[in-house]
C-alpha cells in the first residue's frame, strides 16, 4: 500500500479537567492542582505542577493528603456538566479553523490536508485562538494519518518547553524514525498495557520494533486493528479521516456509593436508576439489549464486616430497550443476589449482546413487549432530552438520598447553573 497523501492532526486539551477548573479559577494557575473521580476516589486529571510532585494517574485521595500539607497540593472534586460545557466550547473553537473529527471529551482529529505553508505556525496560531475562545491550553500533534498524529501529540505534551506544544512527523525524514525508537509500544494509539505485554514477549518492545513487525504476522498473532496499526506506523493511511466507530457492544453504569448501604430498599433505587441510564443510551444507539448483568460488593478496604461481592445475569427471550423491562430483570437478580448484614459500597448494571434495531424480526414464540413500548420510551425520552434530565422517571428509581457521590472538594458549576455563575 502507498503511503498516505493526507496530513492529519491531533488537538487536545492540557491537563483538560484541571484546565477547565484554572479558568474560572485563577487563583489555581501556577498551581499543583488534582481533580478527582466520583466519590473522590482517585486522581483523574493532574495539571503539570502535581504531575512534577510524583501525584500519579489513579492514585487514591487518601495518599495525596500528605502533599494537601506540605506542598499545598489543591484537589478539586470531579465536575462533569462542566466539562461537558467546556468540551463543546472548545469543539467549537476549533471547528471554526479547520475541520474538525471529535474522538473523545477532550481532543479531536483535524483535516490539515490543502492548507499551505508552515503547519506547526497554522497550528500555533489555532492554539492561541482557542486559548483566547475558551481559556483552555492545548497541544497538537501532525502526522500523515491518525496513529502518527497522536504519537506526534504524545510527544508535544511530554517535551512542551521545547516544542511549544506542537509537533510534526511530517518533517525532517528523521524525526519520525527518532520517534517510534523512543516510544515504548505500550504508548502507541491502541495498544495498551495487555497487548504491550503480549508484543514483548515477543521482543516488540518499541513503536519501532512494532513498525518494523510483518503486517500479515501481526494479523495472524493479534487481530486486524493491529496490523493496522502497524502500517499506519509505517506512514500508510488506515484509519481514514472522520471514520466513524461502530455502536457499542456493551454499555454499562457503575458507582461506588457515597456511603455503606446495608438495605436492599436503597440498593433497588441504586439500580433501577442505573438501568434508566444504560436504556437511553441504548435508545440512542438504536440498539436492544440481549443481556442485563447486575453485581454489587463490598469495599476490599473494609476491614469490618464480611467481605461480599456477587454477580448475575438475566437473558431475553426478545431483545429489549424498554427500561420497564430491564428494570423488571434487574430487580429479580438483585433478589438472588442479595445477602443482608453487608455494608455494600458499589453496584452496577451492565448490557451486553446488543443487537441493532434495523432488520430485527422477531421470533415467533418469544413474549411481545409491553404495548406501545416503542412510542412511550421515545416520548420519555424526547421530554427529558427536551426539558431537562430526568423530568420524568420512573417511580423505582431515587436521587442521591441513599448513594450520591462523595464530593467534599466541588466547584460551582460555573457555566451550566444560573445561581453558580461567576461573580466579577
Amino acid at each position: 500500500m502507498s503511503k498516505s497523501t493526507e496530513i492529519i492532526g491531533l488537538i487536545d486539551g492540557d491537563s483538560f479537567y484541571a484546565s477547565c477548573h484554572r479558568h474560572f479559577e485563577p487563583r489555581l494557575r501556577d498551581r499543583p492542582v488534582v481533580v478527582l473521580s466520583s466519590n473522590d476516589g482517585n486522581a483523574i486529571a493532574r495539571s503539570p505542577e502535581a504531575k512534577r510532585l510524583g501525584v500519579k494517574m489513579g492514585q487514591p485521595f487518601y495518599e495525596l493528603r500528605g502533599l494537601i500539607e506540605r506542598e499545598g497540593l489543591i484537589v478539586r472534586s470531579s465536575a462533569f456538566s462542566l466539562y461537558q460545557d467546556m468540551h463543546y466550547r472548545l469543539i467549537r473553537a476549533i471547528s471554526s479553523e479547520v475541520t474538525a473529527d471529535v474522538f473523545s471529551i477532550d481532543e479531536a482529529f483535524i483535516l490539515l490536508t490543502g492548507i499551505n505553508g508552515d503547519l506547526e505556525e497554522f497550528c500555533r496560531k489555532l492554539q492561541a485562538n482557542v486559548l483566547r475562545k475558551t481559556g483552555l491550553p492545548t497541544g497538537v500533534g501532525i502526522g500523515p494519518n491518525r496513529t502518527l498524529a497522536k504519537l506526534a501529540n504524545f510527544a508535544a505534551k511530554r517535551w512542551k518547553q521545547k516544542t511549544g506544544s506542537v509537533v510534526s512527523l511530517l518533517n525532517p525524514p528523521d524525526r519520525l524514525e527518532k520517534m517510534l525508537r523512543y516510544t515504548d509500544v505500550g504508548d502507541v494509539w491502541g495498544i495498551g498495557s495487555r497487548l504491550s505485554a503480549r508484543l514483548n514477549a515477543c521482543n516488540i518492545t518499541k513503536a519501532w520494533d512494532l513498525s518494523r513487525a510483518d503486517p500479515a504476522q501481526i494479523r495472524r498473532d493479534f487481530s486486524i486493528v493491529v496490523e493496522r496499526t502497524v502500517r499506519e506506523l509505517r506512514g500508510e493511511y488506515q484509519f481514514g479521516f472522520g471514520e466513524v466507530a461502530g455502536p457499542q457492544k456493551m454499555i454499562a453504569c457503575t458507582r461506588s456509593f457515597g456511603h455503606r448501604v446495608f438495605d436492599k430498599q436503597a440498593l433497588a433505587m441504586a439500580l433501577a436508576t442505573y438501568t434508566a441510564r444504560v436504556a437511553v443510551k441504548l435508545r440512542k444507539q438504536g440498539s436492544m439489549a440481549e443481556v442485563v448483568s447486575v453485581f454489587i460488593r463490598s469495599s476490599p478496604f473494609d476491614t469490618r464486616g464480611p467481605q461480599y461481592a456477587r454477580s448475575a445475569q438475566a437473558v431475553f427471550v426478545r431483545p429489549t430497550s424498554d427500561t420497564r423491562e430491564l428494570t423488571k430483570a434487574v430487580l429479580q437478580q438483585l433478589d438472588d443476589i442479595y445477602r443482608p448484614g453487608v455494608a455494600y459500597a458499589k453496584a452496577g448494571v451492565v448490557i451486553t449482546k446488543l443487537i441493532n434495531n434495523i432488520g430485527y424480526v422477531d421470533d415467533l414464540f418469544a413474549p411481545p413487549l409491553p404495548e406501545r413500548s416503542d412510542q412511550l420510551m421515545r416520548s420519555i425520552d424526547k421530554i427529558n432530552q427536551q426539558m431537562g434530565k430526568d423530568t420524568l422517571r420512573f417511580a423505582g428509581t431515587a436521587g442521591d438520598r441513599y448513594w450520591g457521590m462523595k464530593r467534599e472538594f466541588v466547584s460551582p458549576r460555573f457555566t451550566t447553573a444560573w445561581a453558580e455563575l461567576p461573580l466579577v
